[in-house]
């Protein structure tokens, strides 16, 4: 975000042509658009043309917030000169790209260029009185691109700030109309700044049409997400971005479930499973994969089978940390299992961003991170499949007996409907009679089945065995 706003060098020379413009909407009781305002109410704005060519990119929009860390040189320049040439196309250049992956054309930006020449601009898009560009920034893009000269605008009041560019944006791209959504971290994002301006978890829940536990889900994987991108730091100064997460959206929700689940009984537990995890995100595994990833994966399959190039630097010790200055306090230090897998994590970190910033590394260093995370993708492949063999084995244990217990409580709901249908005098016997020897059958065959099985039965299989004899 540009540290300050300012104005643009073009700014009173917009302003002076927006005015002239005004006057003459006004005359003539001309178009109009709606936003919320300061939370007063609804404004109408009316709505004029403006050279494309005249308006700037707002630095701060939240549509690629997260993908301005694609080039952290160039994010840099953005916020130091957020009106220069070369921030302006910066912004430009990511208002046109695939939030997953920046390097490919966004199809939505495709889409929104044929219906612009095909049907011309049908929604206004609005801009502050000097000229930022509020709604439509990405309209103004193509508009551009097809070498259109003028787009339609709604103007803000007079003396609009910053803060009302940021909150009416943000209101009218939660209006759930035809705009493009905003990316799953550019969202994460808004999120925390509503929350940072002091606003209610709650009201901030309610403004994104979210519950209020998915709001604190979300906010746990951002956490997650930034605490990783300071954990992938090397030391040449490479680290991984909030763009490297945007593809991993549906696997980072369902691992918060999953970590505040097991974290309310077993905190260790819970921190194994998130390692876990998100080693398997950084090697970008699909999300039915992480699924076999439980808490002990790291000990069951993986420890054995790490290359020295993957194993903890040296063994780690459980020791308790002290607070300065409260002598008598201590917090116990993270479980030795923990420290192990969290290493693991750091080591795919770092080398995964370290093979993202070829410019910020030497070229040993790159070959050694490549090493490393191709050893990983081995060993990975290795534990998964055994612990996906693993899964389907204890799957199969729990069916049989669960089968049963499923028919038990047929059984009973029959017993209760028996009653009701005699009480009645709706009963059909020959039917129950038939559907009792089909029973009877089913019964015989799984005691037969069983019966080789089970050298010593116990007392449930000696009664099926019993009732089910031939009399």
């Amino acid at each position: 975000m540009a540290a300050s706003f300012g104005i643009p060098p073009e700014g009173e020379t917009i302003r002076a042509l927006v005015q002239e413009r005004l006057k003459q909407a006004v005359a003539e009781d001309g178009a109009k658009v709606t936003v919320d305002w300061r939370d007063t109410g609804q404004r109408h704005l009316y709505v004029i043309a403006m050279p494309v060519s005249m308006l700037y990119f707002n630095p701060d929009t939240h549509r690629v917030r997260a993908q301005r860390t694609l080039d952290p040189d160039r994010d840099r320049l953005l916020n130091e000169q957020p009106w220069s040439e070369e921030g302006q196309e910066y912004l430009r250049y990511l208002l046109t790209r695939d939030p997953k992956d920046p390097s490919k054309t966004d199809p939505d930006y495709t889409t929104l260029l044929d219906e612009l020449e095909e049907f011309g601009q049908r929604d206004p898009g609005i801009i502050s009185p000097n000229g930022i560009l509020v709604d439509g920034n990405t309209r103004c893009a193509a508009l551009r691109e097809l070498g259109r000269e003028h787009i339609r605008v709604g103007v803000l009041p007079e003396d609009t700030g910053r803060a009302d560019i940021n909150r009416v944006e943000l209101s009218l791209q939660l209006r759930r109309d035809k705009r493009r959504d905003y990316s799953y971290l550019n969202r994460l994002i808004a999120v925390e700044e509503e929350l940072a301006a002091g606003r209610k978890q709650e009201d901030v829940a309610r403004q994104f049409n979210i519950k209020l536990p998915t709001l604190q889900r979300d906010r746990w994987v951002y956490e997650l997400i930034r605490d990783a991108i300071d954990r992938s730091r090397t030391e040449e100064g490479a680290s991984l971005r909030l763009v490297d997460f945007e593809d991993h959206q549906e696997k980072l929700r369902e691992l918060a479930r999953d970590y505040a689940k097991l974290a309310a009984s077993d905190p260790d537990a819970a921190e194994r499973l998130k390692e876990s995890r998100l080693a398997m995100v950084v090697l970008n595994l699909p999300k039915t994969t992480l699924r076999l990833a439980e808490p002990d994966f790291y000990e069951r399959f993986l420890e054995k089978r790490l290359p020295d190039s993957l194993r903890p630097d040296t063994e780690e010790t459980v020791e308790s940390v002290g607070i300065p200055g409260l002598d008598d306090v201590v917090i116990p230090d993270d479980a030795a299992d923990v420290k192990a897998v969290r290493s693991l994590t750091d080591k795919l970190l770092k080398a995964d961003a370290a093979r993202r910033a070829p410019d910020k590394a030497p070229s040993e260093e790159i070959t050694a991170a490549n090493a490393v995370f191709a050893a990983a993708e081995d060993v990975f492949k290795t534990a998964t499949a055994l612990a996906g063999r693993d899964f389907q084995l204890r799957k199969r244990r729990i069916a049989v007996p669960e089968r049963v217990t499923d028919a038990a409580e047929y059984i009973d709901q029959c017993a209760a409907e028996f009653a009701e249908a005699k009480a009645k005098r709706a009963l059909d016997e020959d039917a129950f009679d038939d559907a009792l020897i089909t029973l009877r059958e089913s019964l015989a065959r799984l005691a037969k089945q069983a019966g080789r099985t089970f050298t010593s039965p116990g007392d449930g299989m000696d009664w099926l065995l019993n009732a089910t004899k031939d009399r």
